[in-house]
This record gives structure tokens, C-alpha cells and sequence, in this order.
């Protein structure tokens, strides 16, 4: 479906008037796995970007790295480079005998931008291990070492933590990867559908307790703050909600589920951050949550000379 065809996720609205709007794709999966409302195209192909990580972490559990807590959480997680991540990025691979050194994600700023303007205060300047994937990079390095597998070429497709990665997510979503790319920290991207990422959430937060896929579920849902931030909405509504899952990706993607398997999809197509807590915060609503953590999450003021004059909104 082009573009142009999708129908508007959310308004942008200013001083009254509809400015613009935000197109894209949603779906929504009652507590059975059936799909309860859709709009757009959510059975078409979409790079998942970090959305994937909790497969990609019970790619590291399986691989016999004996992760737990907050290492685990980490493992799955698009951090905000705070101290504490920082620091539990190094002793993951300190454990496995690693530093920082290993490392093949970008040298980046922190994805909190609070973060990031303390950082360049501070003196400070981007460097791999603020990069927001390298915590799931610290995991796959230390399964690696674990295994005797070549810590050089992990992000190598045919390695065997990738090979393990695209089994955990192609079984979670129950669908074959539609076309592979390259995600934002280098690693392999596998296209899977809206529709497929919500099925594979629920089967996270389903699984059944003390295998990899209830693991990774259970870490990050007791230490959201190491899968996001203090400052992210992530974190705020694993923390408000009981159970729920929830993880956002690059370009405007965001998956949930919740305790009882209801979940939820969407991406943004023209991946507008922008639109993605309204949305979010009009989704979990439609799907039944009532929490007031969801006016915090779906606030997007928009200013004008210092005031504000109107909001990005949720259209459906």
C-alpha cells in the first residue's frame, strides 16, 4: 500500500487548524491472538529496528550465556546511556574477560537527550558504548566468548548468535524474514509484519515460566530503567502497568503486550517520534488500558513564541 494511500495515525494541530498529518500502520491482537482492529497495511513487511532486541536476547540465552536481572534487561534494551548503563555494559564484558574495546556499535551520543547535553557539557563526546544497542552488543560479545565463536565477526549474518537471532524472531512472529537489511548499530534486519511482532510479543509474555522467551519477558518487565531509561515511556509504563511489555523502535515503531496477551503494533511511516506516544497512548486506550500514565505518555504539545498553541494528536 503506498503511502499516501494509509490512513492517518495521528493530526498534527496548530492554533486549531490540521497542519499536517502522520500516516502508518497499526494493529491490535485480543487477548485469543486474534486481530481485534486494524488500519493500514499491518500484514506488509516492516524493519522491526529495535523491536527485535527481546528475540535477539533469547538468541543470547540460547547461545548458554547464563544471563539474569538487569544484565538480561540490558541485553534487550535500547538504552539511554545513563551512568548505571554504562556501567552495566561494562561488566558484562568484563565478565567475559571484554572492554569496551570490542564493541563494533558507532560511536554515538546518548539517545536521552538529556544524557547527551550533559555529556558535551561535561566535555565528553560520542563513543560506542553510548550507543543505545550496546548493551544487546555486549550480550552477543559474551555469548561469543562463551562459545569459542569469533568475536570480531559477530555481527556477521552467517554468525552463529545472528543465525540464532533470526531463528528466535522468524519463530516468535511465525514468519520468515521478507528481506535482510543492516539496523542502525550494524547488525543484520530482518523485515517481519506489524501483525507478526505483536504475535511474537504475546508469545514472550506468554511463554511458559523459565524458558529464554519468559526470561527475557520477566527481566525486562522488573527493570524497564535498564531496557529504556528514567526518562523514557518504556519505563514509565512498565511501571505503571503490571505485566506489560513494551518496546519501541527506530522510525517510529512500537510494539506492546500486555499480561493477558492483548498486544499491540504500529509504525509510523514516515517515522515521526513525534506521533508515536499519541498514538501509543490512543492504542493502549482502544485495547482497554485506563492508567493516567497514558496523558504522560501521549502529551505532545506543539509551541508557538513560547507558548503552546496546539498538539499532536491521535486521528482513530
Amino acid at each position: 500500500m503506498p503511502q499516501s494511500a494509509l490512513p492517518a495515525l495521528a493530526e498534527v494541530i496548530r492554533s486549531g487548524f490540521v497542519e499536517g498529518r502522520h500516516r502508518g500502520s497499526l494493529v491490535m491482537l485480543a487477548a485469543d491472538g486474534s486481530v481485534e482492529y486494524a488500519l493500514g497495511a499491518p500484514e506488509a513487511p516492516v524493519f522491526p529496528r529495535s523491536t527485535a532486541k527481546p528475540f535477539q536476547a533469547v538468541a543470547t540465552l540460547r547461545a548458554g550465556l547464563a544471563l539474569e536481572g538487569t544484565a538480561l534487561a540490558l541485553a534487550a534494551s535500547s538504552h539511554s546511556a545513563e551512568e548505571f548503563h554504562r556501567d552495566a555494559v561494562r561488566a558484562v564484558l568484563a565478565a567475559a574477560g571484554l572492554t569496551e574495546e570490542a564493541l563494533r556499535t558507532p560511536a554515538d551520543l546518548p539517545l536521552d537527550r538529556v544524557e547527551a547535553e550533559q555529556l558535551l557539557r561535561s566535555g565528553g563526546s560520542a563513543a560506542p558504548i553510548m550507543m543505545d544497542c550496546s548493551g544487546k552488543h555486549a550480550g552477543w560479545l559474551a555469548a561469543s566468548v562463551a562459545n569459542g565463536w569469533d568475536t570480531a565477526a559477530y555481527l556477521d549474518a552467517a554468525h552463529p548468535i545472528q543465525l540464532l537471532a533470526r531463528e528466535a524472531l522468524e519463530e516468535a512472529t511465525g514468519e520468515p524474514a521478507a528481506h535482510v537489511g543492516t539496523d542502525g548499530c550494524g547488525a543484520p534486519l530482518l523485515a517481519v509484519s506489524l501483525t507478526g511482532l505483536a504475535r511474537g510479543y504475546r508469545s514472550l509474555v506468554l511463554a511458559d515460566p523459565g524458558t529464554p522467551q519468559r526470561r527475557v519477558a520477566d527481566a525486562m518487565r522488573a527493570h524497564p530503567e535498564y531496557v529504556a531509561g528514567t526518562r523514557r515511556a518504556d519505563t514509565w509504563l512498565m511501571r505503571a502497568v503490571p505485566g506489560t511489555l513494551s518496546k519501541m523502535g527506530a522510525e517510529a515503531v512500537q510494539v506492546v503486550a500486555l499480561a493477558d496477551g492483548r498486544a499491540l503494533a504500529f509504525k509510523i511511516d514516515d517515522g515521526a517520534e513525534r506521533a508515536r506516544g499519541p498514538v501509543l497512548a490512543a492504542a493502549l486506550r482502544r485495547l482497554g488500558v485506563e492508567h493516567e500514565v497514558l496523558d504522560r505518555i501521549g502529551a505532545e504539545p506543539l509551541h508557538g513564541g513560547g507558548a503552546v498553541v496546539g498538539e499532536v494528536r491521535a486521528a482513530f
